[in-house]
């Protein structure tokens, strides 16, 4: 480089470092992870990104406007690899139970949803005793019935408890597909499962695109109405110290946003109409009271 060129290349890197973002210089990154769990997620359609996760991730990008932030789509089974390899990912909503704690920081909750039910055919009622509401483990001890679920979801600690007493017993079908809740209704429609067991807005969501709303009821299940512990999940970042440093700035955006009417009607508007003023009524005096 001769002595006539070497001021105008130091003129050139000034010029850039006071030109290209700063997140070229190192800026932080986070990577959300999503599942296809309409209308938790919704990925594809005329309702692309309105489902209740996508509204409560992007609001908490903006926030978080000193990071780099990317969205990848992929099963339960991969996001909790990810997580245990201390990788850079968070997710928003994700129930907080001990074995998930060992390798995740949650915030305080993120959403309050209403606890989840067994979506069964209307005609299978009879073999539920024609009660609206039963005991899973009754269900699953009678050894009569297939029910459907996805792989490494949890449902609230209760639930998930009786479940894993279950396990190998053959009275649950496990799915880990990308299409989680489209397989296991398409499942259920064929007859290979008795019922399945999810959240309620799912199944209005499903039974909806599919065009067999007439043809499901929802059953509420007994263990469920103990207290509102299945009610609340929070965001859960990878257990090291960049997840620790995260989860305490999402814990700062939580306290100012879950108030809004923004944040409640992200969930709300995919509940049945029949369901809104009890949500309301859980929503001021447990979601908004719980900050740890």
């Amino acid at each position: 480089m001769s002595l006539l060129t070497a001021p105008l290349c130091s003129s050139v890197l000034a010029l850039l470092f006071l030109v290209l973002p700063a997140l070229t210089w190192g800026q932080d990154s986070v990577t959300w992870m999503e599942a296809v769990m309409p209308p938790y997620f919704i990925q594809d359609g005329n309702q692309k990104e309105q489902g209740y996760g996508d509204v409560i991730t992007h609001l908490i990008q903006q926030e978080l406007g000193d990071y780099e932030h990317e969205e990848v789509v992929t099963n339960i089974t991969r996001h909790f690899h990810k997580f245990k390899q201390g990788e850079k990912v968070c997710s928003v909503g994700l129930y907080r139970t001990p074995e998930r704690e060992e390798f995740m920081y949650f915030s305080i909750p993120s959403f309050l949803t209403l606890p989840a039910v067994i979506i069964i055919k209307k005609e299978a009622f009879p073999q539920f005793g024609n009660q609206t509401t039963v005991r899973l483990a009754d269900v699953l001890n009678s050894k009569k019935m297939i029910i459907g679920l996805s792989k490494d979801r949890s449902f609230g600690t209760d639930t998930d408890a009786i479940l894993k007493q279950h396990k190998d017993d053959g009275t649950l079908l496990e799915t880990a597909g990308p299409e989680l809740s489209l397989n296991l209704f398409k499942m259920l429609m064929k007859g290979r499962l008795d019922g399945l067991i999810g959240l309620p807005e799912e199944a209005l969501f499903q039974a909806e695109q599919l065009g067999i709303r007439d043809q499901l009821m929802t059953l509420t299940i007994e263990e469920n109405l103990n207290g509102y512990e299945s009610w609340l999940s929070s965001v859960g970042c990878s257990k090291t110290a960049w997840g620790k440093a995260l989860i305490d700035k999402i814990n700062v955006i939580l306290l100012a946003q879950r108030p809004t009417e923004r944040y409640r009607a992200a969930y709300e508007r995919w509940l049945d109409p029949n369901a809104i003023e009890n949500y309301r009524r859980v929503y001021r005096g447990v979601f908004l009271e719980t900050t740890r």
